[in-house]
């Protein structure tokens, strides 16, 4: 009966054959996804450069029609992502498989790991909500909108910081996770290409070798240039801004106290040519350097925040938004607000304008994001996988939102701030803030620390993206620097940005990636339930004897 067993389990798909090109241009790539990719991204470039008006109006509209029809799924799906990941962890069988093979050791130490986490994962958007986004559900949220608390009064405190850790917690980190493991997972267990398409093996088999495996790497790549772009440009936004705040002259920014055009330019030329001299050293060198200082510039940051800021204040903020927070975290993910309820509207408006976007946001970030923590990620257990990628990040997000955000807040509800902080644009908010907390010179100090901090999380994001792209159009190739590859990326992402900015600003940014961020959303779906499949087959193998791993199947060849 036992070998009968084993004869009905088959071991698992070890290898994933892509077709690469083995000369020319295309050397070590595959051209049936690069060039659609290239093809796609350049379409999209001369669109919004050539017809700006036509590209504005109907990106308006598609956002209008995209968002209200699948902000349900959005929803859905992300939670779905949290809860599959809570249960890989939690039950013991599963967290306790490794990502790779049985006794491998992580490349990296826990702190350069977090520190990458942290870079690449989330630290632009950080420096520009930390302090515009709790300001914001300050003045507006659910509870604002139902009469439940009034706007910019104590009593609307609580509640911002309800939906800024929905926004920031474990609905980001969860998506990361989700697709990390996935791909991190068949790649490093089953010796399969390092690649988004190799995640869907376990349902599809070796059919992803062929034009659905295509497909499904092509979408990665659009989502991942549409996804870091929205990053970019916050973070261009913000840079320019922080030029400008330190003294750098008033051409920087137009009557309307957005980024000038010279400036947009200026930004994306520094900007992108350190991505592209860091990305051309690699994750080793160049991202792990950058993500080290990213990490002690931050920490310098919170700590002056803590002593020069409102830090008891901050603390009290956190422990109240974390009760609510965890004690409300099912009814906060699965609400979908209807139109037809009270206040439904406004209600359906908001979550259309915060929730849905930020799903939207953490799924076309996640083929990057995923990637590149599934990179260095190999060796972890997968308890220790999320633990490290879910509850870590979040639980700095917080800190940091409570700090920042919570200074800013109070120093408006005391009146100090007289709505100086309130009145300026998100990108400029953080600045605003110090410049009412310190005197003058030291502001200047610190804003000049601020920009230098989102130069390294700017430098650190578009480098792993571009390295990420040119893996996925590689096949899974993580060695090879493929030069000119980067400098394509690099200059694309920049023309994305530069002409998005320029036709809409970041609303424009937004709604292309709202966009390209749908079709990847099924990937990720399809991703689910392949992850799924695979550790309990494996579950399966492991019981019956049946290797589960590449390197199993070779020892019983031997």
């Amino acid at each position: 009966m036992p070998s009968e067993k084993k004869r009905r389990i088959a071991p698992p798909l070890v290898e994933l054959p892509i077709r690469t090109a083995k000369r020319g241009f295309y050397d070590g790539f595959s051209r049936q996804v690069t060039i659609p990719a290239k093809i796609i991204v350049s379409l999209i470039i001369l669109w919004a450069i050539f017809f700006p008006v036509s590209a504005n109006e109907t990106l308006t509209r598609a956002n209008s029609t995209l968002i209200s029809s699948f902000a349900g799924w959005y929803v859905y799906l992300v939670a779905a992502l949290i809860a599959v990941c809570g249960l890989l962890a939690i039950v013991p069988a599963t967290g306790s498989l490794r990502i790779g093979n049985p006794g491998e050791k992580p490349e990296f130490s826990r702190l350069s790991w977090f520190a990458m986490l942290f870079g690449a994962g989330i630290g632009i958007g950080l420096l520009t909500y930390s302090v515009g986004e709790p300001l914001a559900h300050f003045s507006d949220n659910p509870q604002i909108i139902r009469g439940l608390a009034e706007p910019r009064s104590p009593e609307a405190v609580r509640s911002a910081y309800l939906y800024t850790f929905l926004h920031w917690g474990f609905a980001a980190w969860g998506t990361y996770a989700l697709v990390g493991l996935a791909i991190g997972y068949v790649a490093f267990r089953r010796n399969l290409p390092l690649t988004i398409r190799s995640a869907l093996t376990p349902i599809f088999g070796r059919a992803m070798s062929g034009p659905a495996g295509h497909l499904v790497d092509i979408f990665a790549v659009v989502a991942t240039i549409l996804g870091v772009a929205v990053t970019m440009g916050l973070g261009v936004e913000q840079f320019v801004v922080g030029l400008a705040r330190i003294g750098l002259g008033d051409w920087l920014l137009d009557a309307d106290g957005s980024s000038s055009i010279p400036a947009i330019i200026l930004a994306l030329s520094v900007l992108v040519g350190a991505s592209t001299l860091s990305a051309l050293s690699g994750v080793g060198k160049g991202i792990k350097w950058l993500s080290n200082l990213n990490l002690g510039l931050s920490f310098l940051l919170l700590l002056l925040f803590a002593v020069a800021g409102s830090g008891l204040f901050a603390l009290e903020l956190l422990g109240r938004g974390l009760v609510g927070y965890l004690g409300g975290f099912l009814p906060l993910s699965l609400t979908l607000f209807a139109e037809d309820a009270p206040f439904g509207e406004q209600l359906v408006r908001w979550q259309l304008d915060w929730t849905a976007f930020y799903w939207a946001w953490w799924i076309a970030f996640a083929p990057f994001v995923g990637m590149f923590i599934a990179r260095i990620s190999r060796g972890r257990t997968i308890r220790e996988y999320v633990l490290g990628v879910v509850l870590v990040p979040s639980l700095v997000c917080f800190v940091w939102m409570t700090l920042l955000g919570g200074t800013a807040i109070a120093l408006e509800l005391s009146g100090v701030a007289g709505g100086s902080i309130l009145a300026t644009d998100i990108s400029d908010q953080l600045y605003a803030t110090i410049a009412v907390m310190l005197d003058p010179g030291l502001a200047g100090m610190v804003s000049g620390l601020i920009v230098v901090l989102l130069l390294t999380y700017l430098v650190t994001s578009t480098d792993s993206a571009i390295l990420i792209i040119n893996t996925i159009n590689g096949a899974g190739d993580t060695e090879g620097e493929h030069a000119r590859h980067v400098l394509f990326w690099a200059a694309a992402l920049s023309l994305v940005v530069g002409s998005m900015l320029v036709i809409g600003g970041i609303e424009a940014i937004r709604i292309t990636m709202i966009i390209g961020a749908l079709p990847f959303s099924f990937v990720v779906g399809l991703m689910t339930v392949s992850i799924l499949k695979a550790i309990a087959y494996d579950l399966i193998r492991k019981k019956h004897g049946v290797p589960t791993t590449a390197s199993g199947m070779m020892d019983m060849k031997d």
